[in-house]
């Protein structure tokens, strides 16, 4: 599977102007752009792992967050979202990918039986500070984000977080209960990575 990086990064870069415009904002944007996240898969094997599947399972899960939040508030109008957080958390809940992939060849058979080397994605983490709460750092070096905002990319890995594999489960089921946005983040992901985008 292919992706069209450029579409996906003009499309993705309108967004962000349009809804994040906090302070340090376009810092964040210049890096992004200066690093490899327009060009870097979403994993090695599983979802999107071909180049610039990243930037395009961010914009998946801000489609599918901003569809389920209006879904919701048909039934549970006090939520009070801002499209801020919403482009914010969805767009850039993966930052800790950045940098994250490298290509590294493989030896595989072919259909003639025959071996051949063939590109793969290996890690190359340069930064191992997890992958939630990696997100929220780098967001952090560049802008304030609330307590919400903290909390759903915290923990938008939801049960697939080693922290919660170590026993962090009291930790993520507060933070879900007093945050939608958490919960709804990790809903969105999970749609984007295990129903809408091609794996393996």
């Amino acid at each position: 599977m292919e992706v069209n990086v450029q579409e996906n990064k003009k499309i993705f870069i309108e967004l962000y102007n349009k809804y994040i415009t906090r302070d340090g904002s376009k810092e964040l944007l210049k890096w992004m752009e200066e690093n490899d996240f327009f060009e870097a898969p979403a994993s090695s094997k599983f979802h999107m792992a071909v180049a610039g599947g990243l930037c395009e399972h961010s914009l998946n899960v801000y489609r599918n967050l901003v569809r389920i939040i209006n879904i919701e508030r048909e039934v549970h109008p006090d939520i009070n979202i801002s499209d801020e957080s919403v482009a914010l958390c969805a767009l850039l809940h993966d930052l800790c990918k950045v940098n994250f992939y490298k290509v590294e060849m493989r030896n595989v058979k072919n259909e003639a039986g025959q071996w051949e080397k063939v590109p793969y994605f290996a890690t190359d983490e340069k930064f191992p500070m997890g992958h939630g709460e990696k997100s929220v750092m780098i967001c952090m070096m560049f802008m304030k984000l609330s307590g919400e905002e903290i909390a759903a990319i915290n923990w938008h890995m939801g049960g697939f977080d080693d922290r919660v594999k170590g026993g962090a489960n009291k930790s993520i089921s507060a933070a879900y209960e007093k945050y939608p946005l958490a919960v709804l983040l990790q809903a969105a992901d999970f749609i984007s990575s295990y129903i809408d985008e091609t794996r393996g």
